[in-house]
């Protein structure tokens, strides 16, 4: 009876799967847990087609994948991310041809990872001496890397940069190289969160200081309106908001005007508050799980992209057998 009248469902269908896969463990089969996120791994080139099997088993259609490069690798441009032999393009092609179409693959296209001092873009200095994210300079590294991740055949791909008009140049871009069917997914509404710590971990980030000056203060909520509004003018096939618990308010907001499908993503912080305090038995972590998963839905999220996605799709699964 609860189920019959429930006004929200989750479905596994719903979970977008993150992943990592890192550079030095090669084609191995291993596998590296990340510490600060229990269960949580970063994989190499067979334990990240062995994983995305597991997703597919039980329902789960996407994958979102980031690159982790060797550290001698990176440098101030993050080159590496639109080299056809980079780490993240290079996986994005290993499992097109593993998967074809039965597994959505989409594609990080940012430079943090990348670059040799961690920032999302290309770094300069402004007239006080300051570091600064040079925001103009960073869109044709976008479009690069956009267009190579099309190329090693992602089915999406998501600037999460947060630079101004990185959908537009973006879009042109994907456009005039034949990628016209290649979607994009666009963090419009990107927090500078306190939430987003055990991520830099998984990454095996550089960045020195912070990102404020292009991400989203948490204080305000027209601005990831008026954010969304230039994405879907300038081409965005989904907007995001992120993170996604500590800001449910935001994603209802954004989902009443939204003329494209809103995900949202439960981050690194999220997911490592709740498994630690189901490992130290303070809450019960799996119930925990399916209800910030059903807050999320109930907000207005049409995608989560969550670590939780394949333990929450077997939760789904065996109810529904019961």
């Amino acid at each position: 009876m609860r189920r019959m009248v429930a006004e929200h469902l989750l479905d596994p269908a719903d979970f977008i799967l993150p992943l990592f896969v890192a550079d030095d463990l090669g084609q191995s089969g291993q596998r590296r847990e990340i510490p600060s996120m229990p269960g949580v791994y970063q994989h190499s080139m067979d334990s990240l087609k062995q994983i995305c099997e597991e997703a597919l088993a039980v329902g789960i259609p996407c994958v979102d994948l980031f690159g982790v490069p060797r550290p001698e690798d990176k440098d101030a441009t993050g080159s590496v991310a639109w080299d056809e032999a980079g780490i993240l393009n290079r996986a994005v092609a290993q499992l097109r041809a593993e998967f074809g179409d039965d597994l959505l693959i989409m594609a990080d296209t940012c430079l943090d990872e990348f670059t040799d001092h961690g920032h999302c873009g290309v770094v300069t200095h402004d007239r006080f001496g300051r570091e600064v994210v040079d925001n103009d300079a960073t869109l044709p590294l976008y479009a690069d890397m956009a267009v190579a991740q099309a190329a090693a055949g992602a089915h999406l791909v998501s600037p999460s940069g947060m630079m101004d008009g990185q959908v537009a140049v973006i879009r042109e871009a994907l456009d005039a190289h034949g990628y016209t069917d290649v979607a994009i997914m666009a963090y419009s509404a990107k927090y500078a969160s306190a939430f987003f710590g055990p991520f830099r971990d998984a990454v095996g980030s550089s960045l020195r200081g912070d990102r404020r000056t292009y991400q989203q203060d948490p204080a305000n909520v027209r601005e990831a309106l008026l954010e969304v509004e230039h994405d879907v003018a300038e081409g965005a096939d989904f907007v995001m908001v992120k993170p996604a618990m500590a800001y449910l308010d935001v994603l209802a907001q954004v989902a009443e005007v939204s003329p494209v499908p809103v995900a949202a993503y439960q981050v690194s912080g999220e997911y490592a508050m709740i498994q630690a305090a189901g490992q130290n038995g303070w809450l019960d972590a799996e119930r925990t799980m399916m209800e910030s998963l059903m807050a999320i839905k109930r907000a207005g999220a049409d995608q989560i992209l969550t670590y939780f996605a394949i333990d929450a799709a077997r939760f789904l699964r065996d109810q529904k057998d019961q």
